[in-house]
């Protein structure tokens, strides 16, 4: 819980001084290709990055620009290894449920070989990028940042109440791309719902961001914020194993097996999709993040934080 001499600049730091460490933690055993390296390294790019984005009115403007766009450069890098693997992961398991008649373990075994055979192709891009002078600067970028940080005047402000403020315009962010997506016809569908499960994503990473300052009162938020995530992103999951699917069948001359498992992936999306209104309905909740109106550190934010309560306390609540 956040001492209520807790800034909001104070609490950001701290999560880009966590999620760097981890960062430059990883890169021996990324090169090592340990198991699930590259996928903590991935999220540690992501989480900073987001935190950048989404706390970006309590920096300099443009002061961190170039260190976004360097860490999607490496969380890309990163990514394009990582998904192959999980595909091929993926696809194999669903192959290992076929009928008997569509010979499962062969099936999964042809998959699983063409996953690694992809991982092979894509690992060195991820070594090369790890060995470039772009990951020097991207890390000499970081430490920059913490030596020195590019605060505003608004980030000497009490930590809870912002933390909340941000966690409702995140939160108010991703429900209008659910709304988009629920909207969307088949043509736009599928990319509507990646970019709610991106504003989910940013969202829990958000609640993780205050829960780290103002404790359990922020969980639930995160928790229902992951749960949205992790749907949407088992809908893109199906979605793009279906392509592949579509790609593959032909040239491994697997049609008949490839088409059942391909038929199973349109279901999972369909699925997802049914499942969205009620998992977003209590993740639209406004409750979620009164988490922020506690110790303010001083007169003026406890009156605003006291008119800020008032104020969503007569809201009704959504679904």
């Amino acid at each position: 819980m956040a001492r209520p001499d807790t800034t909001v600049g104070q609490v950001l730091l701290d999560r880009i001084e966590a999620q760097a460490v981890v960062l430059a933690g990883l890169d021996d055993a990324v090169r090592a290709d340990e198991a699930d390296a590259v996928h903590r390294m991935r999220v540690a790019c992501r989480r900073l990055r987001s935190a950048l984005r989404t706390f970006r009115r309590l920096l300099a403007p443009g002061a961190t620009d170039a260190l976004v766009a360097d860490l999607r450069w490496l969380g890309a890098a990163l990514g394009r290894a990582r998904d192959r693997e999980v595909l091929a992961e993926r696809l194999a398991a669903r192959a290992r449920e076929l009928p008997a008649a569509c010979e499962p373990e062969r099936v999964a075994e042809a998959l699983e070989q063409w996953g690694r055979a992809e991982y092979r192709r894509v690992r060195p891009e991820v070594v090369a990028a790890l060995d470039s002078p772009r990951r020097r600067s991207l890390a000499a970028a970081l430490a920059a940042l913490l030596a020195d940080p590019p605060l505003r005047p608004r980030a000497a402000r009490a930590a809870a109440p912002e933390l909340a403020r941000i966690a409702a315009r995140e939160q108010r962010r991703t429900a209008r791309r659910v709304r988009t997506a629920l909207a969307a016809g088949p043509g736009h569908r599928d990319r509507a719902l990646h970019e709610a499960r991106k504003a989910a994503k940013r969202a829990r990473y958000a609640g993780e961001t205050a829960a780290s300052a103002v404790g359990p009162v922020a969980e639930r938020y995160v928790e229902r914020m992951k749960a949205v995530q992790e749907l949407l992103g088992e809908h893109q999951d199906a979605v793009v194993a279906a392509a592949a699917l579509a790609d593959r069948a032909a040239e491994d001359g697997e049609p008949f097996a490839y088409g059942v498992l391909y038929a199973g992936q349109l279901a999972t999306a369909q699925e997802a999709r049914g499942r969205l209104p009620e998992v977003w309905a209590h993740a639209a909740k406004r409750k979620l993040t009164r988490f922020g109106w506690a110790c303010p550190a001083d007169p003026v934010e406890t009156a605003r934080g006291a008119a800020a309560c008032a104020s969503q306390a007569g809201d009704r609540e959504r679904p």
